[in-house]
């Protein structure tokens, strides 16, 4: 079984100064809270600052975004081997890099196939749009852009998936946990196929999409959930550790 994984998402908020703050009030907050792994995703001009906040601290800290290349003319981008020796997770394939910024499975799959080969965490993000869901062939969409995002991935050591639909990212509509659970279910189903039961038992699968302390308990309960990509809750500190130990008390309670 996996262990249960909680990612706070900031995206474009927060100034390095409001970084360093919101990560020292969470680990004040989560001191003593065990068997949940916390990784907080700053703005890249923070992830520095925020991992010195935390030095000696089990959180940890992730990227929200990378390119493929190591190097290069890319004005604007950040490479793989310049995030390794900073943070050890980093978010990929994010429903607003698809919208905004064109990602396409190709360009994710390349992102995780870097973040794997220098040792970072990819917490790749799969979903579905609304349009997908009301015609009935979200498992299809999620299931092929899960299998083309892995493509040429050998051994998945390290990876996150995290089923986001789309519709409920930052829209306060979340999914149902029963929703939730079918398609995490299916995520899980995707990844035995590729890699093996064993395997796929081990990758941490997590939802996505309008996560708050009112619904967490909903999602963690389920069977294939192992934990959340969290929004606009992980900018507050108190509600992200709400959620936080919720999911320990969730999977504390868990057979298995």
């Amino acid at each position: 079984m996996a262990k249960p994984l909680i990612a706070g998402n900031w995206k474009m908020n927060t100034t390095l100064q409001d970084g360093m703050v919101l990560a020292t009030a969470l680990q004040q907050l989560l001191e003593g809270v065990t068997g949940v792994e916390v990784v907080l995703c700053p703005p890249f001009v923070s992830v520095a600052a925020v991992a010195a906040a935390l030095r000696g601290s089990p959180l940890k800290v992730g990227a929200q975004n990378m390119h493929h290349e190591d190097k290069g003319a890319f004005t604007g981008e950040v490479s793989a081997p310049m995030l390794r020796d900073l943070c050890q997770y980093v978010i990929v394939g994010h429903s607003e890099r698809r919208r905004d910024f064109g990602e396409t499975d190709e360009v994710v799959n390349r992102k995780v196939k870097k973040a794997l080969e220098v040792g970072l965490r990819p917490i790749l993000c799969v979903g579905e749009s609304l349009e997908q869901r009301q015609r009935g062939i979200y498992a299809a969409v999620v299931m092929r852009s899960l299998m083309a995002c892995l493509d040429g991935v050998e051994a998945p050591n390290g990876l996150v998936v995290a089923y986001e639909p789309v519709w409920a990212i930052g829209t306060g509509m979340a999914a149902s946990g029963e929703q939730a659970q079918v398609m995490a279910g299916l995520v899980r189903q995707v990844l035995g196929q590729r890699f093996g039961e064993g395997v796929a038992a081990s990758v941490p699968v997590l939802y996505g999409g309008s996560v708050t302390p009112a619904n967490i308990q909903e999602f963690v309960s389920q069977p294939d959930i192992d934990g959340a990509l969290v929004g606009g809750a992980s900018l507050d500190a108190k509600q992200f550790a709400e959620i936080v130990r919720i999911t320990a008390r969730a999977r504390a309670g868990r057979p298995g």
